[in-house]
């Protein structure tokens, strides 16, 4: 008998496939800006202030539109969002390289283009994310989401390290133009004729404000929902918010150097890859809740430990066990939201979900470079988020038994 394009392993499916090469290129030059952008910010504008403001002007528009990402991915055919999104993102990338190799780029310009980078992924993540159901059979969908955030967490790995080569060895603008031609190389394999999307099925026409109430009131009838809301806020703002301003400003703070910065954001990376590996050859099938908030709780009190390491040697060591810990909490609650919300109306939940992860990022970033901006020490502020965080773990697991049996 023939085997269904649904039933194929995953390295069989045409389309899974595409979208694994494509993910690798864009996450590897994101990853590459994100590190670039960060070490530019730090030692050419010489502030610390200037990294938490270029992150926050790369989040803050990016959650403003997050919530249409959903709407619009619910629409249109996925891919073809994805694919504007991606070429969009190269062209503002090679703009950024164009004003860096001039010495030309102010703190205003630089702010300008994050926050049109950031705006464009609002729409990437919800279509990527809602996209694997589709393509992919339900009892592969742990595995597919532990590929894909294996091979995020590849890219999250070479991203920094050639990011940090080039600066080493090249410049700073020659670590943006290698980003951008990778993020154009996504943009090439995940073009519509290539993926062959099915057609987006029918649905009632009305205003997008009531498709986005409709998001809304589908994740408050679930407590799963609701309660992995939670969970998503309290690490995505007390630690990887955090942790990805603080990187920077602790190898400048212990006189690193870009490869430093590389190793450490590499590390993190690994991590998460080794978490994903695992996650990918063993399926859980029951208590994922509590995976969910015991991976949460593994992370908080690394973090905490982090907070109080000296040196960049063992900061690097500790920051791989956040990593492989974040995982526990990701892919375990992404698949069960994915195995149980409807189809027509995956989009806008996947969006919510994101809206939930990076919403208070700008927070953590401006709390963590305002108080340092202050004079309060980084591992001071760190120190203070992960016994904050470690507090409300507490209280939603009190709260969260129907959760933890899911």
């Amino acid at each position: 008998m023939k085997m269904m394009p649904e039933e194929m392993p995953l390295m069989r499916n045409r389309t899974f496939v595409l979208m694994f090469i494509a993910g690798i290129f864009a996450v590897v030059g994101f990853s590459m800006f994100l590190t670039t952008v960060s070490w530019f910010a730090v030692t050419e504008m010489d502030s610390a202030m200037a990294v938490g403001l270029v992150l926050m002007a790369a989040t803050i528009p990016r959650l403003v539109m997050m919530v249409f990402g959903g709407v619009v991915a619910d629409k249109y055919k996925k891919t073809t969002i994805m694919f504007i999104t991606n070429l969009t993102q190269g062209v503002l990338l090679f703009v950024l390289y164009l004003f860096v190799a001039n010495d030309n780029l102010t703190l205003t310009i630089l702010l300008i283009l994050a926050g049109l980078f950031g705006m464009l992924d609002a729409f990437f993540g919800p279509a990527s994310t809602s996209l694997i159901p589709k393509i992919v059979a339900k009892k592969q969908l742990q595995r597919a989401n532990a590929v894909f955030q294996g091979a995020d967490q590849i890219s999250f790995i070479i991203g920094p390290i050639i990011a940090g080569l080039m600066m080493e060895t090249v410049s700073i603008a020659g670590s943006f133009l290698v980003a951008t031609i990778l993020v154009f190389f996504s943009a090439i394999f995940i073009f519509p004729p290539l993926i062959k999307e099915a057609a987006v099925g029918e649905r009632i026409s009305q205003s997008p404000l009531q498709d986005l109430k409709d998001g809304f009131h589908y994740v408050r009838s679930s407590n799963f929902l609701l309660i992995g809301l939670v969970v998503l806020i309290t690490l995505n703002f007390f630690v990887f918010g955090a942790l990805h301003v603080a990187i920077p400003l602790l190898v400048d703070t212990h006189g690193g150097s870009p490869l430093n910065l590389s190793f450490m954001e590499a590390s993190l990376g690994v991590g998460m890859l080794l978490g994903s590996i695992i996650l990918g050859a063993y399926t859980i099938k029951r208590r994922r809740g509590a995976m969910t908030l015991y991976g949460l709780l593994a992370s908080l009190v690394l973090f905490i430990i982090f907070a109080l390491v000296p040196s960049l040697t063992w900061l690097t060591i500790f920051i791989f066990f956040i990593g492989f810990s974040m995982v526990f909490v990701y892919i375990p609650f992404f698949t069960v939201a994915q195995e149980n919300t409807d189809g027509h109306i995956m989009g806008r939940v996947m969006s919510i979900i994101f809206l939930a992860m990076n919403g208070f990022d700008p927070v953590s970033y401006g709390l963590v470079t305002g108080l340092v901006a202050t004079g309060v020490s980084v591992q001071l502020v760190l120190f203070g988020l992960g016994v904050a965080g470690l507090l409300i773990w507490f209280i939603v697991f009190l709260r969260a038994k129907q959760f933890r049996e899911v």
